[in-house]
């Protein structure tokens, strides 16, 4: 079966690619499908986060990722995949989730959502967490890879620069 794990990955991080890993093993392919939100001011371009993520996940050999625009269920439906995979840190991001899972169903009833529970040393942390703190020059490179601290840390720079 083919899983679709989803998100803005603004910047992807361990936490992202540990649910990439432990969703490898459990499904014949996952494909990670970056969603380009008009409404939404990213860090990085959908180019330069697929680039990223791509690197973060050369190791996994059922991994892809890609990007898109619009719902996810048509998504999943166009690339034929019957699971949507979603990471769960903390209470708050359940109650979203299995809002977002119910309403998907409603869209497509054909398409599973799975919650994996996020390890505990990743509890704590999300996208915005990273960037806030390497806006402050505080070390990232225990919550994303090396190449996308050096990616983080280029950007900042040079927004101070401008």
């Amino acid at each position: 079966m083919i899983a679709i794990y989803p998100g803005s990955f603004d910047p992807i991080t361990l936490g992202h690619i540990d649910i990439i890993e432990r969703g490898a093993r459990l499904f014949e392919k996952v494909i990670v499908a970056v969603l380009s939100n008009p409404s939404k001011r990213p860090l990085f371009t959908v180019e330069k986060r697929i680039e990223q993520i791509t690197a973060c996940t050369q190791h996994i050999a059922n991994v892809e990722v890609d990007s898109f625009i619009g719902l996810t269920v048509d998504y999943a439906q166009l690339h034929n995949a019957g699971v949507l995979l979603r990471g769960l840190r903390v209470l708050s991001d359940f109650e979203k989730e299995l809002q977002m899972a119910h309403t998907n169903k409603t869209l497509n009833w054909e398409i599973e959502t799975v919650f994996l529970a996020t390890n505990k040393e990743y509890s704590f942390l999300s996208s915005s967490v990273v960037k806030e703190i390497a806006q402050f020059g505080g070390a990232i490179k225990h919550l994303v890879s090396n190449n996308v601290a050096q990616d983080i840390y280029y950007k900042y720079k040079n927004k101070q620069d401008e």
